[in-house]
């Protein structure tokens, strides 16, 4: 069974940082790019940040660039997103994304709710 779990949201300060996690399990990891994405309310989702399947590069949305780092531990199959310098505008719903290095196949973790505020 494929599964992708996201953790680590919560309550954060602005200024202050805090780190996903996004556990997967039932698919070929190590093959697949990983990528952060988030919705906001009354927003479309929009792309966050992606990591290639062996971790060798990197892109994130201007929004988040500098502030921002994704990194993936293929042997514990698990995806990172470390946030640094939150605003309030980064306020929004985080989902973990997985996306197969050699054709169309992509999964969706549910989401952890991130909310920046003082």
């Amino acid at each position: 069974q494929v599964q992708l779990v996201e953790s680590g949201g919560g309550l954060g300060q602005p200024g202050g940082s805090l780190k996903l996690s996004c556990e997967a399990s039932g698919f070929a990891f190590n093959i697949y790019h990983m990528k952060w994405y988030r919705q906001a309310p009354g927003k479309e989702r929009e792309f966050v940040a992606a990591v290639s399947n062996v971790g060798g590069s990197a892109n994130y949305a201007d929004s988040v660039k500098g502030r921002f780092t994704i990194s993936r531990d293929n042997a514990k199959k698990t995806v990172y997103l470390q946030m640094n310098s939150l605003k309030p505008e980064d306020t929004a719903e985080y989902y973990c994304n997985a996306v197969s290095a050699y054709d169309s196949v992509n999964y969706w973790g549910k989401g952890t709710l991130v909310t920046v505020s003082s």
